[in-house]
């Protein structure tokens, strides 16, 4: 993707969640606990921990529980500010994910939820997991999750669900892509979301994700999906647990 066409992307999308900050937030007020084995697996009391992509600091709660010193950041000034105003015990601030304003070497803990998919380009969103890395201590932990966008099932199925929607504009794109008429990169699709009529998203395999993390130098943990059932609807995510290596793991041995 176009470097020009991709910082275009990411600043609409800043601006997409600053319009839609009130509704989004209340559609978003309470966590998912189908994700809390992500905090109470992986959380150790008193970390210093980064919430990238914090959004209304919903999952401050959370960390509360584990007595974490938080710092949350987002690039939505008004998603900010209504998490200011719900948890003023947080620290939140907005800040570019691909420029983070902390010394390297600073948090224990890193989680970014459902952030990944909406930085445009590879280019960007190696920049992404290595601006995380910079800032973890070594042995330090990225906990990252991403919509799995893909249609499931058989193609019969499909075409009777919504989710043919979604199979359609990957479809789409791709055919656009193929013939030179499309900005995007192959697994990117613009899509409506919460009342935004044209929404960048990039539509991971659990596989891509993977290669990502290893390119990017971290070692992969654990990986796997988290189904979020609510009522007759199911959305699903890919989770990855990345671990920042110390130098001295990629030192041989002199035994």
């Amino acid at each position: 993707m176009d470097k020009e066409y991709a910082e275009f992307l990411m600043k609409k999308t800043s601006q997409d969640y600053n319009l839609i900050a009130s509704h989004f937030s209340r559609v978003r007020e309470k966590t998912w606990e189908e994700f809390r084995f992500l905090f109470e697996e992986y959380l150790i009391p008193g970390e210093k921990v980064l919430d990238l992509g914090c959004g209304n600091g919903r999952f401050f709660e959370f960390f509360k529980e584990k007595n974490i010193d938080y710092f949350g950041v987002d690039s939505s000034e008004k998603l900010i500010e209504i998490a200011k105003k719900k948890y003023p015990k947080g620290k939140f601030q907005v800040a570019n994910a691909l420029n983070l304003p902390f010394p390297s070497n600073f948090f224990d803990k890193v989680y970014s939820l459902a952030v990944l998919h909406h930085i445009p380009s590879k280019e960007f969103r190696l920049r992404f997991l290595k601006e995380v890395k910079r800032v973890l201590k070594p042995e330090g932990l990225l906990i990252l999750t991403v919509w799995n966008l893909w249609p499931r099932g058989n193609l019969f199925g499909i075409l009777q669900t919504k989710q043919k929607s979604r199979l359609w504009l990957i479809l789409k794109f791709t055919i656009l892509k193929i013939f030179g008429r499309s900005k995007l990169d192959f697994k990117d699709i613009i899509m409506p979301w919460h009342n935004i009529p044209r929404c960048y998203f990039h539509c991971f395999t659990k596989g891509e994700l993977e290669k990502l993390a290893k390119e990017a130098g971290f070692k992969i943990k654990k990986s796997g999906e988290i189904p979020v059932v609510r009522g007759a609807r199911r959305n699903f995510n890919f989770y990855i647990i990345l671990e920042k290596q110390s130098f001295y793991s990629n030192v041989p041995s002199l035994r």
